[in-house]
Parts: C-alpha cells; sequence; structure tokens
C-alpha cells in the first residue's frame, strides 16, 4: 500500500503574492522544496532478518513502533534503534536495517512488492517482534539542496529523548492510518508525514552540538533572529550593520559568526535566497520578471537580472522558458512513487 500525496497546505510561502517568505525560515525552506510525502507498508519481522536498501536522493523517516534493530549505513557506524527511536536520513547511501549484523540482506524492493494491506512481513506473523513504519520525502531539484547540503546522512532521536514522546503520538496516528482505509486517509496521512518532518527537523536543529548550516543558526539567539529578519522581508536592502545589530554584535563578529554558522556570508546568503525564491517563482510563473526584481529587493529589472544571472547561470527569462519546457515536455509522474520507504 503506497499512500502518495504532494501538497503545499501546510507550507504557503510562496502562494501569496507579497511579500515573498515569511519569518519561519524552516517554513520558507520546505515551501520551495515541493514535498511530495510517501507513506509504505510497514516491516514486520520476525527471526533473524535483514533488508538492504538502494541510496536516495533526498529524505527518508523511520519509527521503531515495535522491538529493536541495527541500521547501517554504508561508511557509517552501525547504530541501534531501539523501540520508540525515530530516524532521519538525508540523501543516504546504500544501507541496511537488521535484526543482527551478521545477517545476509535481502533486497527490499522485491518485499516491498509483495506488500499486502498496508504490511511486508518476513517471518512468521505469529512470531512478530519487531514492527517498522517510515516514508520518505522527494522535492523539488531546483532548489533541494537548500535543505539537503545541513542534513547529515543519519538523525537519530532516542524515545528517551524529551521529543520522543510528541514524536511517538504522531507514529502512533501513522500506524492507524496506513492499517486502516478510512475515508480521507491519504490527506491524514500527508499531514501527519510532513508534521513528523518537521519534528524531526527541530529535533536535529536542537542537539548538542548543533549542525552546520542554517537549520542549526535557527538556535543560536543572535543568528537566528538575523535570518529570520532577512526571511521576513526579502526585499529589504539588508546592510551588515543592521543585521549585526538585530543580532546585538559588532559587524566584524556577527560577519565571522554567521559565516562560521551558516557557512556563507551574510549577504551573499540574502543574494542566494532571494534567487532561490526567484527560481520557484518563475518555475512556477507566479510573477513577472519586473514583479520579482521589486520583490527581491532590486531597483530595476537589470539589477536583478544581472544577479540571477550570476548565481543561476542565465538570464530570468532564459530560466523560465526552460523551465516550461521541461514541464510540458515530461509525463505527468509522481517522483519515486515505487521505492522503498523504510
Amino acid at each position: 500500500m503506497i499512500h502518495n500525496v504532494t501538497s503545499t497546505i501546510l507550507y504557503p510561502s510562496s502562494a501569496k503574492r507579497s511579500p515573498l517568505g515569511s519569518s519561519d525560515p524552516i517554513t520558507d525552506a520546505i515551501g520551495l522544496l515541493r514535498p511530495l510525502a510517501v507513506v509504505e507498508a510497514g516491516l514486520h519481522a520476525a527471526g533473524p532478518w535483514a533488508v538492504r536498501f538502494d541510496p536516495f536522493p533526498h529524505v527518508k523517516l523511520g519509527a521503531v513502533v515495535r522491538g529493536e534493530c541495527w541500521l547501517a549505513l554504508q561508511g557509517h557506524e552501525p547504530v541501534l534503534l531501539r523501540e520508540g527511536d525515530f530516524y532521519l536520513l538525508g540523501n543516504p547511501p546504500p544501507y541496511v536495517l537488521a535484526s543482527a549484523l551478521t545477517e545476509e540482506p535481502r533486497a527490499a524492493t522485491s518485499l516491498w512488492d509483495s506488500a499486502a494491506n498496508g504490511a511486508v512481513h518476513i517471518g512468521p506473523e505469529a512470531g512478530e517482534d519487531t514492527y517498522l513504519c517510515g516514508g520518505h520525502f522527494s522535492f523539488d531539484d531546483t532548489n533541494a539542496s537548500i535543505l539537503i547540503d545541513v542534513l547529515p546522512p543519519i538523525v537519530h532521536v532516542h524515545a528517551a529523548d524529551p521529543r520522543g514522546k510528541l514524536l511517538a503520538h504522531l507514529s502512533e496516528l501513522l500506524v492507524t492510518e496506513v492499517e486502516t482505509t478510512a475515508v480521507g486517509g491519504s490527506l491524514v496521512l500527508d499531514h501527519l508525514a510532513q508534521i513528523l518532518f518537521v519534528h524531526m527537523l527541530r529535533a536535529h536543529a536542537g542537539q548538542a552540538g548543533r549542525p552546520a548550516g542554517w537549520l542549526g543558526a535557527l538556535s543560536d539567539n543572535g543568528i537566528g533572529a538575523a535570518l529570520r529578519a532577512i526571511h521576513a522581508d526579502v526585499a529589504h536592502r539588508w546592510t551588515l550593520k543592521e543585521l549585526a545589530g538585530i543580532s546585538c554584535m559588532s559587524r566584524s563578529a556577527f560577519a565571522a559568526s554567521f559565516k562560521n554558522q551558516v557557512g556563507t556570508a551574510p549577504l551573499q546568503y540574502l543574494i542566494e535566497w532571494r534567487m532561490s525564491l526567484a527560481r520557484d517563482a518563475l518555475r512556477r510563473g507566479t510573477r513577472s520578471i519586473s514583479e520579482l526584481a521589486f520583490a527581491t529587493g532590486y531597483k530595476s529589472e537589470s539589477a536583478f537580472s544581472t544577479a540571477f544571472r550570476r548565481v543561476a547561470g542565465s538570464s530570468p527569462k532564459q530560466f523560465r522558458d526552460t523551465a516550461h519546457r521541461a514541464v510540458n515536455s515530461e509525463p505527468g509522474q509522481e517522483s519515486s512513487a515505487g521505492s522503498c520507504a523504510i
């Protein structure tokens, strides 16, 4: 059973004509990603078992509803997942889920092809001791790097973590919806998956030894305040002095701290974020080029076009025309609808 829905209801950041963006960078970023949530059949296992999964270019989510298992990503130390634990995989390489690391894994694809009634079974049902549920998110490739570049291969939230209790409630609802065929189930699953995703991002941003990139910087009172200000008003002609003032820091200290945490200089981040918004609007045809110029803080269309070409490698018109031709030439297929989710 595959539940595959694309939604923009939770993330309306670029649906409004004016202004572009909001004061919530996570909402803004996910809005640009146009997430396609896929919630698939849960894995019910008994006895010794191991399953090998192919690499996935975007994000996978999983939860151990019952029992425990090993998660072994290629090139990384294995992680023991216990009952109630959650994991998020960012652009994962090939990996294995297993009852023991010594077990010979079987391919996941053939197993999920045999799914029935929202479940995949390994071993006798009467002896089931492990139950995993999960899904994955595919994003719009144009802006996928906004999030993928700041996620580690694995985010592990333990059941004992304060966030684990809330995640457990959400996974319980998710499991119930997967196992039933109630009216509106696809919509409920889509929203639950997206809520789980946001809470996992929050957990990652709040973990000790904060992650690199803008996601981790949001937890910093100073740099996070500057980031929220940028996202709240991308049309404002921000200066280093203004952003430093918002962060209650000197210009030099702010510039150094911002680059250290976010990975780029403050005004370069502003330009790149403006161009991400512009690419999205051009692809969807929601604004004219002249409207975009002023909505992203440029005094003229020519100034905007120069900045856009520097970042995107083509003029706004060329980018828009190429994107529209690509959309019109592609069949209406859902991305990654048949892949394994856990």
